[in-house]
Parts: C-alpha cells; sequence; structure tokens
C-alpha cells in the first residue's frame, strides 16, 4: 500500500541536497511514492540543479532515491488533476529537462530497485549511470497509451542503438541491471549495499580533476544534443496529445504496489 499525495513530505523535502566535499548528493525523497515525481518535485529537482550549477564549490552531483526505488517516474495521481494542475506538471517537467540538458557539470546516478518512466529517461540525461544488483528499469509509454517522454525517442537510440530502442519502446518490457549495463545504458552494476559507496568514489575522482577541463569535456560530448532533445520532445509533446486524443488517458501504475 502507498501512501496518498497528501503525505507527501514538504515541498522543499522532496529533493534533498547534500554536499559532501566537491560532490552534491541530491536524493529524491518521496519514498511512500516510490519517489514518484509531482510539479512540485520537477520544480524543486529543477531549483537544486542550477544551484549546483552555478556553485563553484560543486564539481559534480549525484542523483539517487530514498527507500527502495530510484524512482517510478510521474505521479500518475497528480495526472488525475484539473487543468491548471497539468499545466504545471508539463511546465515544470519542460523546464526540468532543460535544465538537464544545460547542466555543465557531470551528473552521475546510482539507480536501485525500480526505474520507470521519467526514472529511466532521466538517466539517458546523465554522463554516468551505475546500477544496484536489484535495478530493473522501464520505458513503460506504450503500455500506458502515450508517446516516449524527455527527448527519449532520439537519446535512448543514441544510447543503445536503433533497434534495441525499438523492441524496448515497443514492448514496455523490465530491463534488469546487467543487461542494463550490457546495452548501454549503465556503466557497471554493484551489489545494492556497494552501490552508494561506488558512486561516491566515481565522483570524488572525477571531482579531483581540474574543473575546467571536466566542463570542457562535457561540452565536447554534449555537442548538438540540446538542439535533438528539444526537436525529440517536440514530436514527443504532439504524439502524446494525439494518441490521448485516439486511446484516452494514461494507463494504471506501470510499477507493482
Amino acid at each position: 500500500m502507498t501512501a496518498t499525495p497528501s503525505q507527501s513530505p514538504p515541498s522543499d523535502r522532496l529533493v534533498l541536497a547534500e554536499d559532501v566535499g566537491a560532490v552534491r548528493t541530491l536524493t529524491f525523497n518521496r519514498p511512500t511514492r516510490l519517489n514518484a515525481f509531482t510539479a512540485a518535485s520537477y520544480a524543486r529537482l529543477s531549483t537544486l540543479l542550477r544551484e549546483a550549477a552555478v556553485d563553484d564549490d560543486v564539481r559534480v552531483v549525484l542523483l539517487r532515491g530514498e527507500g527502495r526505488a530510484f524512482s517510478s517516474g510521474v505521479d500518475l495521481e497528480e495526472l488525475s488533476g484539473g487543468a491548471r494542475d497539468n499545466l504545471a506538471l508539463r511546465d515544470n517537467f519542460d523546464q526540468l529537462i532543460a535544465v538537464l540538458v544545460d547542466h555543465p557539470k557531470p551528473l552521475i546516478a546510482a539507480v536501485h530497485g525500480p526505474a520507470v518512466g521519467f526514472g529511466a529517461t532521466m538517466l539517458l540525461h546523465c554522463d554516468l549511470v551505475l546500477v544496484a544488483d536489484d535495478a530493473r528499469l522501464r520505458f513503460p509509454f506504450t503500455s500506458l497509451r502515450t508517446a516516449p517522454e524527455a527527448g527519449s525517442s532520439a537519446l535512448l537510440p543514441a544510447a543503445v542503438g536503433p533497434q534495441r530502442a525499438a523492441e524496448l519502446l515497443f514492448t514496455s518490457r523490465w530491463i534488469g541491471a546487467e543487461e542494463a549495463v550490457d546495452i548501454g545504458l549503465a556503466l557497471a552494476c554493484y551489489p545494492r549495499e556497494q552501490l552508494q559507496g561506488q558512486a561516491r568514489e566515481l565522483a570524488e575522482r572525477i571531482a579531483q580533476q581540474p574543473a575546467a577541463a571536466v566542463e570542457s569535456v562535457k561540452r565536447l560530448l554534449r555537442t548538438e544534443r540540446a538542439e535533438m532533445v528539444r526537436d525529440a520532445s517536440a514530436r514527443e509533446r504532439a504524439e502524446a496529445q494525439r494518441l490521448g486524443v485516439a486511446l484516452g488517458s494514461f494507463g494504471s501504475s506501470p510499477v507493482p504496489e
């Protein structure tokens, strides 16, 4: 049984920030909802990422989830709200994607448990992804009667190849931790109890390098990526609207309760 949205933490506790040395850890903090995102938590994560981008004391950002999941994606209960709520959800989501695409510093994700929907597409915007052996990823959009999001229709083929991306998006199936590494969605897999330590060790190794040089490498690796994501996101939004008319609203939650 999951908690109701009214039991969510206050907005400034939806994502927690902690600095250790030059590494800032951002923790998704709605564990009773499997860290599902709301308009408020999209906004909170955007704010914290922007702050990290301009803080000279922060050289690497590490993303993780509290509780038993990385993130189950958007909170489907929030999607059942009125037009104003849906507009806030969409606008805050778009702002977050823009922040992720333009972020100048290395983003590392440490993934355990389910990473579904935006919990999975977010990983395509990270520079490095480490997974625990209990991690399970899913791009559930066909099962939810909607289109891919966050530029994933372009980023996923770039990461795993067009045929594997097609299979994953067509079927909405689960991807285990070892497969995520094998197909290029993650760099390495570790036992759950070692994941955070390994992620922090990697972040600290990067943080020890000259910040300007690391940011230069990221700019080179991400050349033309922002335009690709913007174009793909516009196509995805149009397809989602078309499917909304043809098929109706999202289906049930893709994560077992």
